[in-house]
């Protein structure tokens, strides 16, 4: 039992062990699947890239929005996606700015070929097509490629695709074949031909050119047997190569090879080739070289060389020049770049590297190749450059506005004078500076260095503009007020009994750019007894004592006022008594009754003196006499009463200041620095100071104890410390550069400069500017030119052809003719010491040859002496010059020799002529006014010194000719090189005007009116001054203003009323009714003659006060009533509703009961009667009125205030103030007076290089820039801002080919040869119809390139060889057009060449042909249209021509030829029918043709009685064809025939005739009874079909 138990423990152990593992294993599976199949359903999904964010440049970034998502679509959790596959969300990208403008552009290529598309199908002018292109966005320093997206934010990609159109392929188009060429005499076979050639190449996929050559052979009688003819040529071939003879070569110094023809056994010489070649020990190796020589026949057959040699062999060898190409060094390394920074593919920098010359080319090897090379920095993907700086305009600060440059233009002779003001010109420095461009962080830094102007593009800032310079205006005050009362200086604090009375100014306008200021504005006058406040009375009623009348008590009403007029406290006024009470009297019934005081007269002095002083009056009237029993009136001297006023005395005195004293720091003034002063940015607060000094007005200065100190002007006050301007100057220029070239030795020493520019002046203690502002200095380091020579030695003796080839050959057997000689050339340096050659090459010039040709005399040949020198010249233009040589030897003996035309001994030229004439060439100049000579002005003159008119010079270039014709340096004529003229430029005059005349007075006396002043002519302009201004018929100009004259300067005064005069005649009782007078005078009312009497027509005559008026002096038992008071006043809006009243007091009762008179009237307030409106009234701007010292500018416009009546009166200004009404607000304003400014040019700039260095037609200019525009009426800029004047007609030089010679066969009749051609310097003008001369060679300096080819190998055929003919004249210019149009702007020319075949026997060899074409320009469109020409037979000849009638073979389209065989359509097929030349079936003879009604052959009937004989029958028939047919007896019955055999007409023609007359009768009865019947006319019957009889024959019917 426990035995299986322990068994089953295991056991159940390993069945849960196994259970638990298939469980792991199942879950693991699970989850594996699960993994995988998660992998497979969710993927990651992407939104688009946000816009990019951040800062400006390569620093933003971008974002995008990333989720999982379920293969179904729906969104899931990160998790469940991959994490390793993950996209990313952020990435860097390039923000991009509005100022990256200036940074990035697109760049497109050039659109690329049009590649047809759509549907194939036949082409009938042109396909369409589709052409691309690339764009790609470039930074535009460096013109590094960035991202698209970078362009796209600045401007639209540019398309790259475009519709185009192809043109349809064209074929070759050729020529009509010439004429067939000539055969040639006797019976040999030959060929002649005949060619064509190309008008136009195939274009666009055209069929190519057909063959340009045809050929046949000549029909000649067949030669006989063994008599053919056959032509023999001596052929030359090609020069060999130039070599070198072997050892072995010795041995065969007596052989001969020979060579045989291919077809005969004859042996034919060849060339022998030498034994030892004489070798140069240095430089050079002379050879030598040979050519084949044979004989060969027509028909191409080698022949013996005996059948073509009469005479001597020609030569088979001759001396040579071994050929050995130059060597050079290796490169050396690259220079740095020519740059220091990159501008661009514009202009990229450059850097180089050299080699040497090791050994140089001789005889024909190959020369040097270019010993230095250059690339661009940026090639073979090197690390860019950084980009260059740009460049731009800079300015200085406007300098101070200068009133005299602006009066300089009108008058250049006004007189300096200080005072100037209004309308002038400032100017500036504008100068160019560098801007470089950070590329990592793209921004921009400037330095401030100035360089040369022409880096900057673009028009340079203005240099100059208008400004105003303010006028000064003085201050302007009021008029002083009145004295006001006594008063102490403080009345807080009096200090014994003295005051001042004091009268005050106001300022109405502040002085503008003067030093002064205002005048005093308060002035004072001791006086005693000072009152600070005073009580005001204002009198209350009488009231008695006892009763009615009598004596009694006016009660008063006080208060207490101070100086100003202003209620204060009654306490105040403590120290003065206060009246409360004042006597009074009321007369009774029987009193005397006297008036009220009148006012006090004016003062009769405005102050005292010791001779007068001041007094006024004032008095009162009886006006009732008393009763008995009453009181009775007063003695004449109590009526009136005197007192004396303006006591003070005349002297007044005042607070003078002094100017205030410059801003200084003060250390009081403890203020922060930013402190805003009239809201503005301030450099601190210092202090001004002034001195205040009391003075007297008639005697000077006094003790200030004389002027109050309450009225002390202040002597210190704050102010604004103006900013320190240090002066600002630009840092140094770069210096000048000095020459890179290497210079002479004895070359004087160059200066190089720079230069500083002040942009601010300094200003309130700054920093001066400094003293140097150009500097200049000595270059330094200035390579001197090496100095190198070619050193020659001996030349070597003359080599000839080695023995060994020469005795080889028939008649050379002697050692001599012409050789070689050669000699080494070394190179020295200046102390004779050994140079590499290449030095010598680089500054010694050319180098001198190495081999030359020489020649050993054959022992028969005449040997001469070396040639003399040439004698000298004489200065007569026609002498001349020998030289001579002699014979020597054995040639003195032989007579040949002695022959002086062929062998001459002395030689003569003509001698230079040093004769010259010259010839004008071109136009004249402009007239020049200053600098006319031909040397350039260096510099730039001021504006001040340039001349624009008067005297001048005008050019004209010359050409100088020698004696011979030819060009030479104008030098040689004039020592200008022109012809000089006198010229006048008209100056211009403008108009001038006189100056103005004084101001009229005001033509009102009152108020508003207008004051007038003039100008008259004195110059009119001419010449394009300026115009005038527009004047009147007395040739003058006017300006008018406005004016006021106040109306109350003068005034009436009166005296006071005299007594009542009674006239006693009449009234014994001296009472009643009465007159009484008064005087009136006019007294000026202005401050310095203030009541002065005037004449009485000064002051307003309808103001006049009376003189006399009535009164009454009431009788003793009368009512007595005071005079009239004041009426009340009316509203300021009349009413008649509304009255105005006045009043007066009854001053003592009537005894008796009778009433006492009225005291009050009334009466309605009437507009203009007693009722008056006021208003206040303007007057227009007057003119733009300027400083005198100003002609333009700003100046002041004013208008002027009068206060104006209901009734259009104008009155004082006091009664529109009274009413208080509101003033305009304006009554002055700035205002501008445009300047008249002409326009202001630079000066002339230094005449420019000529455009051409030699010949005519070149041009020097000079010119001047726009400083200032014209403004106003000042003489506008002209239109000629440029001079020019042509160049002194310098000699052109230049190296001229001649034309090719023929093949040169040196001896040979056909084969191998040499072209020729020579290089000639000749002299020219370069003009069109130049006619070059030549001239020595050295005067055309360096001889052309290299390439220039003066010798070519030619050949030259043998009758029978196949050779090409010379070129065809190239075709007219023809463009590619589409419907007429031109479809490219240049067209195409072709010429060719046909290869001529001669011999019959092989003509395949002879194929090939040549074809060029070329571009051009100027060409045409042509049309090819099909031409025909007549038919013949059926038969025409159509053929192809050009619109300009040039027949040809292509260009026609096939689709469109017409028929040359002419067929009947349809055919014809009838019996005895053809196709007639009109493409019509006709019929045979003798028959007649029966026509359809559709103008198609029915069929053919014979005519009758042609069958035995010939009848005249007229048919359309073409032709004559004999009538023997079997399907003619088949239908001979079936026919019409009206005619019997006989000729005579058949019995059923009769039959048929008479019924036809039998039918047109009954149908003519029966039409006329219808008619008839009816009275209708009635329509014919249709017209019948006809018999269509096409007989046409001569038998009557």
């Amino acid at each position: 039992m426990l035995l299986q138990q322990n068994w089953v423990s295991p056991l159940w152990a390993w069945q849960s062990l196994g259970k638990s593992f298939l469980l792991f294993v199942f879950l693991m599976l699970q989850t594996a699947d699960l993994e995988a199949r998660r992998g497979h359903q969710f993927v990651w999904r992407t939104g688009h890239w946000g816009r990019c964010v951040g800062d400006c440049g390569s620093g933003g970034t971008r974002s995008r929005a990333i989720w999982c998502t379920h293969t179904e679509g729906w969104t899931s959790h990160h998790a469940n996606c991959d994490q390793k596959e993950k996209p990313e969300s952020h990435r860097r990208c390039f923000k991009v700015c509005d100022w990256h403008l200036e940074l990035f552009e697109w760049e497109v290529s050039g659109w690329g070929t049009c590649v047809p598309g759509g549907e194939a199908g036949a082409c009938v002018t042109a396909q369409h097509g589709l052409q691309r292109r690339s764009a790609r966005c470039l930074q535009k320093l460096n013109r590094s490629t960035v991202a698209s997206e970078i362009c796209e934010h600045l401007a639209p990609r540019p398309p790259l695709e475009q519709a185009c159109l192809v043109p349809c392929p064209r074929d070759c188009v050729v020529s009509d074949f010439s004429a067939w060429s000539q055969c040639g005499g006797g019976c040999a076979r030959t060929m002649r031909h005949r060619t064509r050639t190309v008008v136009a190449p195939p274009l666009y996929g055209g069929a190519p050119c057909p063959n340009l050559t045809e050929s046949r052979l000549c029909e000649m009688a067949a030669c006989p047997l063994g008599e053919e003819e056959h032509i023999y040529s001596l052929k030359v071939g090609p020069w060999g190569e130039c070599r070198l003879p072997h050892h072995d070569d010795a041995m065969a110094a007596e052989r001969a090879v020979l060579d045989f023809g291919t077809d005969s056994g004859e042996p034919s010489m060849s060339w022998l080739e030498g034994h030892k070649a004489h070798h140069h020990a240095r430089e050079v190796q002379v050879g030598y070289q040979s050519r084949p020589v044979r004989c060969v026949r027509s028909d191409g057959k080698n022949v013996v060389l005996s059948l073509c040699v009469q005479d001597a062999v020609p030569l088979t060898f001759k001396s040579c020049v071994i050929a050995k190409d130059c060597e050079t060094s290796e490169w050396s390394a690259w220079s740095a770049c020519s740059q220091t920074c990159s501008w661009g593919e514009l202009a990229p920098g450059f850097r180089s590297r050299r080699r040497g010359v090791q050994s140089l080319a001789v005889g024909t090897g190959k020369l040097c190749p270019e010993l230095e090379e250059r690339e661009a920095c940026s090639a073979g993907g090197r690390e860019l450059l950084q980009p260059c700086p740009r460049f731009s305009w800079r300015t200085s600060e406007w300098k101070a506005c200068q009133v005299s440059l602006l009066l300089d233009q009108q008058d250049p002779r006004h007189h300096k004078h200080a005072g100037l003001c209004g309308g002038g010109i400032q100017t500036r420095e504008v100068y160019c500076v560098q801007i470089t461009v950070e590329v990592e962080m793209h921004r921009l830094k400037e330095v401030s260095r100035p360089v040369d102007g022409k880096f900057c593009l673009g028009p340079a800032p203005s240099a100059s503009q208008l400004c105003n310079l303010p006028c000064p205006s003085e201050c302007e005050v009021s008029a002083w007020s009145v004295w006001g009362p006594c008063v102490p200086e403080n009345c807080q604090d009096r200090q014994g009994r003295r005051g001042f009375k004091m009268r005050q100014r106001h300022v109405i306008m502040d002085p503008v750019g003067l030093s002064a200021g205002c005048p005093h504005l308060v002035e004072s006058i001791p006086c005693e007894d000072p009152v600070c406040y005073e009580w005001i009375i204002s009198e209350g009623i009488c009231v008695t004592d006892h009763g009615k009348c009598g004596l009694g008590n006016r009660i008063l009403k006080t208060v207490c006022k101070n100086k100003k007029g202003e209620e204060v406290p009654h306490r105040l006024c403590s120290e003065y008594p206060r009246p409360e009470v004042m006597a009074c009297e009321i007369p009774c019934a029987t009193d005397c009754v006297i008036s009220e005081w009148s006012q006090w007269s004016p003062c009769s002095h405005s102050c005292s003196s010791k001779n007068a002083e001041g007094s006024q009056s004032r008095s009162r009237s009886i006006l009732a006499l008393p009763a008995e029993g009453g009181k009775a009136c007063p003695p004449d001297r109590v009526l009136q009463e005197h007192r004396a006023c303006n006591d003070h005395p005349c002297v007044h005195f005042y607070w003078e200041t002094s100017p205030w004293s410059s801003c200084s720091e003060d250390s009081l003034v403890a203020l922060n620095a930013t402190f805003s002063w009239s809201g503005e940015a301030t450099c601190g607060v210092g202090i001004q100071t002034r001195k205040v000094s009391c003075m007297k007005s008639s005697s000077g200065h006094v003790t200030p104890k004389r002027c109050p100190d309450s009225t002390r002007p202040e002597t210190v006050r704050p102010c604004l410390l103006l900013c320190k301007k240090d002066c600002i100057v630009t840092p140094f220029s770069e210096w000048t550069r000095c020459p890179t070239a290497c210079q002479p030795g004895n070359a004087t020493a160059v200066k190089q400069s720079r230069y500083r520019i002040i942009i601010q002046d300094a200003a309130n203690g700054g920093h001066a500017c400094p003293d140097t502002l150009y500097e200049e200095r000595e270059c330094e380091d200035i390579p001197i030119c090496p100095v190198y020579r070619w050193k020659t030695h001996r030349w070597s003796h003359c080599i000839l052809v080695p023995d060994s080839v020469r005795q080889g050959v028939l008649g050379y057997n002697e050692a001599c003719g012409h050789g070689l000689q050669s000699r080494a050339v070394t190179c020295l340096s200046e102390t004779s010491e050994s140079a590499d050659v290449t030095e010598c090459m680089r500054w010694a010039g050319p180098m001198p040859p190495l081999v030359q040709e020489c020649l050993v005399p054959c022992k028969d040949d005449c040997t001469f002496t070396p040639w003399s020198k040439f004698t000298a010249c004489s200065f007569d233009c026609e002498s001349t010059k020998t030289r001579r040589r002699s014979l020597t030897g054995r040639s003195r003996k032989r007579d040949k020799c002695q022959n002086t035309e062929v062998y001459p001994q002395v030689e003569t030229e003509l001698c230079p002529c040093e004769v010259f004439t010259s010839q004008p060439h071109g136009n004249w100049s402009d007239c020049i006014i200053g600098g006319g000579k031909s040397e350039p002005q260096s510099g730039m003159r001021s504006h001040g010194d340039t001349k624009e008119c008067g005297e001048g010079i005008r050019l004209r270039a010359i050409a100088c000719y020698d004696k011979t014709g030819r060009l030479v340096d104008p030098s040689h004529c004039s020592s200008s090189g022109y012809i000089e003229e006198s010229c006048t430029v008209p100056c211009p005059f403008d108009c001038k005007l006189s100056d103005w005349s004084t101001w009229t007075p005001c033509s009102s006396s009152c108020g508003t009116g207008v004051k007038v002043r003039s100008k008259w002519l004195k110059e009119k302009p001419y010449n394009g001054g300026r115009p005038c201004p527009k004047l009147d018929l007395k040739n003058q100009v006017y300006e008018a203003v406005p004016c006021y004259t106040e109306c109350n300067q003068y005034s009436w005064v009166v005296e006071p009323w005299s007594p009542c005069k009674i006239n006693s005649e009449q009234n014994s009782l001296h009472c009643g009714e009465g007159i009484q007078t008064r005087k009136v005078r006019c007294v000026s009312a202005a401050e310095d003659h203030r009541g002065e009497t005037v004449p009485n027509t000064l002051c307003n005559q309808a103001e006049i006060p009376d003189e006399v008026q009535k009164c009454s002096l009431y009788c003793p038992s009368e009512c007595a009533v005071s005079d009239w008071g004041q009426w009340s006043t009316c509203p300021q809006v009349c009413d008649p509703n509304v009255v105005q009243t006045r009043t007066r007091q009854v001053l003592r009762s009537s005894i008796n009961t009778k009433p006492c008179p009225e005291d009050s009237q009334v009466k309605p307030c009437i507009l203009n009667q007693n009722c008056f409106q006021y208003q206040y009234n303007l007057t227009d701007w007057s003119t733009c009125q300027l400083s005198e010292n100003a002609t333009c500018g700003r100046g002041v416009r004013k208008r002027l205030l009068s206060c104006v009546r209901s009734d259009g009166r104008t009155v004082s200004a006091r009664h529109c103030q009274q009413r208080h009404l509101e003033k305009p607000a304006e009554m002055s304003s700035e205002c501008l007076v445009g300047c008249v400014v002409d326009c202001r040019l630079s000066a002339w700039s230094a005449w420019s290089q000529c455009s051409q260095t030699c010949g005519a037609g070149g041009q020097m200019v000079r010119g001047r820039a726009v400083l200032l525009q014209a403004e106003g009426e000042g003489r506008p800029c002209p239109a000629q801002l440029a001079q020019h004047r042509s160049c002194p007609v310098k000699p052109c030089y230049s190296w001229h080919l001649g034309p090719w010679s023929p093949c040169r066969l040196q001896g040979g009749q056909c084969g191998d040869g040499l072209q020729v051609r020579n290089l000639t310097c000749v002299v020219h003008d370069a003009s069109v119809s130049a006619t070059a001369k030549p001239v020595e060679n050295a005067l055309c300096a360096e001889l052309p390139l290299k390439e220039t080819v003066l010798q070519l190998p030619c050949s030259v055929p043998c009758p029978g060889d196949c050779h090409l003919t010379e070129w065809s004249e190239w075709s007219s210019c023809e463009l590619t057009c589409i419907e007429g149009r031109s479809f490219e702007t240049t067209g195409r020319q072709a010429r060719s060449r046909a290869f001529v075949g001669q011999s019959p026997e092989s003509p395949e060899s002879c194929s090939g042909q040549v074809v060029e074409t070329r571009p051009c320009s100027g060409g045409k469109c042509y049309d090819y249209l099909w031409k025909t020409s007549l038919w013949r037979d059926n038969v025409r000849t159509v053929w192809c021509q050009r619109s300009d009638g040039i027949n040809v073979t292509g260009g026609c389209a096939l689709q469109t030829k017409p028929a040359e065989v002419r067929h009947c359509s349809p055919a014809c097929r009838k019996p005895f029918s053809y196709c007639t030349q009109r493409g019509v079936c006709g019929c045979e003879r003798g028959y007649t043709e029966i026509m359809r009604s559709n103008g198609f052959l029915d069929y053919c009937m014979k005519v009758p009685g042609l069958e035995d004989k010939k009848a005249d029958v007229k048919t359309i028939a073409g032709k004559n064809k004999p009538v023997n047919s079997k399907m003619h007896d088949i239908f001979k019955g079936w026919s019409i025939q009206p005619f019997n055999p006989d000729g005579k007409l058949k019995m059923w023609v009769y039959g048929v005739s008479a019924s036809g007359f039998l039918i047109i009768a009954f149908l003519i009865f029966t039409s006329f009874l219808m008619c008839k019947k009816s009275k209708q006319h009635q329509s014919t019957p249709p017209q019948q079909k006809p018999l269509t009889l096409a007989y046409d024959g001569d038998i009557d019917m």
